[in-house]
């Protein structure tokens, strides 16, 4: 049950039967994986009997018996408390009788704790009876539980008791000091406000280190050091060279701002997981346990089987759409890559492009609207004045610009190697459009409402969230029902299985949100503490000493300073550490609007996952393709070429992301998306010429195309495309075997019509 995102699973080689192998494509594991015979039974009762049961726990006091009785219970949250312990209480007893073996009964425990948990979350998004910083303290405390219970199975089941403790300990403790700051959140929040006691250091201390082990657990060792030297910094200010240097923060002022203040691993991030995102992580656990990936990949196969790259192409909406919600390229390489990458292989995509297209397709996924790998609810949050429609709308131009160019280079890329265009066979049975429409209907109606909800009504995105979940359990239990009813099946059996399957997606939200949750709670503390030190303002004026106050120079100084920054984390953190660290510095110094420097920072951050030498995310697809890293990291980069180029037509044409739609902001995206198709072009074309005109012609289109995606003069742009299509037309006729005969024929066909 590990939940390491950085982790693939492990690569299986494809079956050589074809049955088996059609068979295995979309197959799903066994949802709650539930014992054998009668002990199975009682824990699907346990599991579903948990529902109501919870749901009275934490509903009842707070929201039904004030709406029956038309006014408040006094106590209402006491009784939650209480009745929450006892029911906390009751379920350990029966995983105890119920279970068998470490695993098992840590995975219903998993499973049950859970439900409360997304009952918490809906409650809050509910009602708001609160303070949100008080609800970030409980949801923190109970996310490191869960996420300490569902990584205790391996070092128990192995007898490694040093990893045991220190889990346990770690859970003990942030639980420990969730809840104590969550019972005093107003003599420590608002009272005593940077003032602690002696206890209350060492409590801070015990959290922080925990919050090093849990993130060194979910991370690696490259996020651990990012917080360790963030840690360093604040320490070490005095011994810093040059506008590094500050005046020093003691170790007591670090821990209160990482705990005590309930600022720091408490901040607006977690504070911002807590209230819109965990709901969108959740939709996307439901998402799964429903089987909207089954659905996903059927659509994408039926949509690219017109082409002759359509396998490939299937893996790159597949990958794109998926990891829109998913939040971290990595994680979602590994997710999608495990199916995808073994599909494309058995194809006759080589293992290093396989890896490659993968790769490009998970970080595309991070940029497209509507949730934008839970990025677009930061830069909604950081902006001020700016809602989340807003923000995605400024996203809709760019995002088509990412999805026409890759499409094309994957098609250039994966065409010539593909055995089988047709795609025979591949999903096994064909869905009846009865089932197909019944489908839709189920995935796609909360997506509706989530559109509705914020663009129309323009409610809150925590409300919208909260409708979209609730929408995707209703829609996710009602259609089955209809479709049982018309093939003259068991209602009931559709009921349970239905059941299951929304209580497997809680499991899954929470397998979801917890590495997120451990990770931005990480970066809220570095960035606090960085804050502290000036470091915005340090890293500013360094910039623009090394600029020169060059526009071109700070813009490429920049996009290194994002692609280091990002190194190694998810799409939130990554553009949270730059958001607040470079953007500042291009929207005050180089005068750069808003959205594009927040735009230009968000997609340069991503970009590190594709990068070599670190490359996570394709350090994660090789490792399913079983390819070399650094081919992969080629092929990576070959597709994705125009990525890089993008976040500068940002900076000089902003109207790429200002959220209208006129002539300035449709004409340049035009004019980015033929640029990106030139570099497309010239990068992977196949030309048939030698050695020295191929590398000619390659460096002329990649140049024009850069030019009509950045220059800010638009006569230039236009000026590049015309030789764009210059060189088209030399390459079409020089390419041809009878290449005079070409120029001769089309020569007197011109003199013909003037005669």
């Amino acid at each position: 049950m590990a939940t390491n995102p950085d982790t693939p699973p492990d690569p299986t080689d494809p079956p050589t039967d074809p049955d088996v192998a059609e068979d295995s494509l979309l197959a799903d594991e066994e949802s709650l994986d539930l014992a054998d015979g009668d002990r199975g039974r009682r824990q699907l009762w346990l599991y579903l009997l948990s529902l109501p049961l919870w749901v009275a726990v934490v509903f009842g006091p707070t929201v039904v018996a004030p709406a029956l009785l038309g006014t408040e219970i006094d106590g209402s949250t006491t009784m939650v408390g209480i009745a929450g312990v006892g029911g906390v209480a009751v379920v350990a007893a029966a995983i105890l009788w119920l279970g068998s073996g470490i695993e098992e009964r840590l995975r219903m425990a998993l499973i049950c704790y859970s439900i409360p948990f997304w009952m918490i979350v809906m409650w809050y998004s509910y009602t708001q009876q609160m303070p949100r910083g008080q609800y970030a303290v409980a949801f923190l405390g109970g996310i490191l539980g869960l996420y300490v219970l569902s990584e205790l199975d391996e070092p128990l089941i192995e007898g490694n008791w040093i990893e045991t403790a220190l889990l346990v300990v770690s859970g003990l403790i942030t639980l420990g000091t969730s809840g104590y700051l969550f019972l005093n959140y107003q003599q420590v929040a608002i009272d005593t406000v940077g003032r602690a006691t002696e206890a209350q250091i060492m409590l801070a201390f015990a959290f922080t280190l925990a919050m090093i082990y849990l993130t060194w657990r979910s991370f690696g060792i490259t996020f651990l050091a990012v917080v360790l030297i963030g840690i360093g910094y604040g320490l070490a200010g005095p011994q810093m060279p040059g506008a590094l240097s500050h005046g020093g923060l003691s170790p007591s002022r670090i821990l209160r701002i990482l705990v005590v203040s309930v600022d720091g691993f408490f901040g607006f991030l977690t504070r911002l997981v807590a209230a819109w995102i965990a709901l969108f992580l959740l939709y996307a656990g439901l998402l799964k346990a429903y089987g909207a990936f089954d659905l996903i990949l059927r659509l994408a196969v039926r949509s690219a089987k017109y082409v002759d790259s359509g396998i490939a192409q299937t893996a790159v909406i597949a990958s794109a759409v998926i990891g829109s919600v998913n939040g971290s390229q990595t994680a979602n390489a590994g997710m999608t890559g495990s199916f995808t990458i073994p599909l494309m292989k058995e194809n006759g995509i080589k293992p290093e492009t396989a890896g490659g297209i993968e790769a490009v397709a998970s970080t595309a996924g991070q940029v497209l609207p509507p949730v934008m790998g839970a990025g677009a609810f930061i830069m909604a949050s950081l902006i001020t004045g700016v809602t989340y429609v807003d923000v995605i709308i400024a996203g809709l131009i760019p995002a088509a610009v990412l999805v026409v160019s890759i499409a094309m280079a994957v098609h250039y890329v994966a065409a010539p190697q593909i055995d089988d265009p047709e795609m025979d066979g591949l999903i096994g049975d064909r869905m009846d459009r009865r089932t197909v429409v019944l489908e839709s209907v189920k995935y796609g109606v909360p997506l509706v409402i989530l559109i509705y909800v914020l663009g129309v009504l323009q409610y809150t995105v925590m409300t919208a969230a909260l409708y979209t979940a609730l929408s995707m359990i209703a829609f996710g239990i009602g259609v089955p029902q209809i479709q049982a009813a018309l093939d003259g099946e068991s209602n009931r059996e559709a009921f349970v299985e239905t059941l299951e399957q929304t209580i497997d997606g809680f499991r899954e939200g929470v397998i979801v949100v917890a590495p997120v949750t451990i990770i931005l709670a990480a970066i809220n503390g570095v960035v606090d503490i960085l804050m502290a030190t000036g470091v915005p303002t340090a890293i500013s004026l360094t910039l623009l000493d090394l600029s020169g106050g060059i526009a071109i120079v700070a813009f490429m100084l920049a996009m290194i300073i994002c692609i280091i920054l990002g190194l190694g984390m998810p799409t939130t953190a990554a553009y949270t550490v730059v958001a607040l660290l470079v953007a500042p510095t291009l929207i005050n110094q180089f005068a750069v609007p808003e959205f594009a420097g927040h735009f230009f920072v968000f997609y340069a951050a991503i970009l590190a996952g594709l990068t070599p030498p670190i490359a996570t995310c394709v350090a994660v697809t090789c490792g399913i393709s079983g390819g070399g890293f650094w081919g992969s990291c080629k092929e990576a980069l070959r597709i994705s070429a125009p990525l890089f180029v993008l976040p500068f037509a940002f900076a000089y044409h902003p109207e790429l992301v200002s959220g209208s739609f006129n002539y300035a902001s449709l004409s340049a995206g035009v004019l980015a998306m033929l640029g990106s198709l030139a570099i497309i072009h010239g990068i992977n074309y196949q030309f048939v010429f030698g050695r020295g005109q191929t590398y000619g012609l390659r460096i002329a289109f990649f140049v024009a195309g850069v030019l009509a995606m950045v220059h800010p003069m638009q006569m230039v742009q236009f000026g590049a495309l015309a030789a764009v299509l210059a060189l088209y037309g030399l390459q079409t006729v020089i390419g041809r075997p009878n290449p005079l005969g070409t120029l001769r024929g089309a020569a007197g066909m011109i003199s013909g019509r003037k005669r």
